[in-house]
């Protein structure tokens, strides 16, 4: 099972991820406050900026305060791309 750093200590499986996607869309702001309405939100960006929305196969959404081109290079195994980009931006 392998897990991704989502920021601040927090960690996603992979397996379970089936988009990332970026905050800044209508259909993706609406998808956030119906799983809020649901309770279904895990908020892991500690208080920062959400950047990115990461979508689980259990129907969860899960808010991150990591650029979305992070995590994908994280998921796709860029170790040279992830490491380089900070939590501090």
């Amino acid at each position: 099972m392998k897990f991704i750093n989502i920021g601040f200590g927090n960690m996603v499986s992979a397996g379970r991820i089936i988009a990332v996607a970026a905050p800044d869309s209508a259909p993706i702001k609406r998808l956030v406050q119906d799983a809020k309405e649901d309770g279904r939100v895990i908020d892991a960006s500690c208080g920062r900026r959400t950047r990115a929305v990461i979508i689980t196969d259990s129907e969860h959404v899960i808010l991150s305060a990591i650029q979305t081109e992070t995590l994908t290079n994280r998921l796709t195994g860029d170790a040279d791309e992830a490491d380089t980009a900070d939590e501090e931006e």
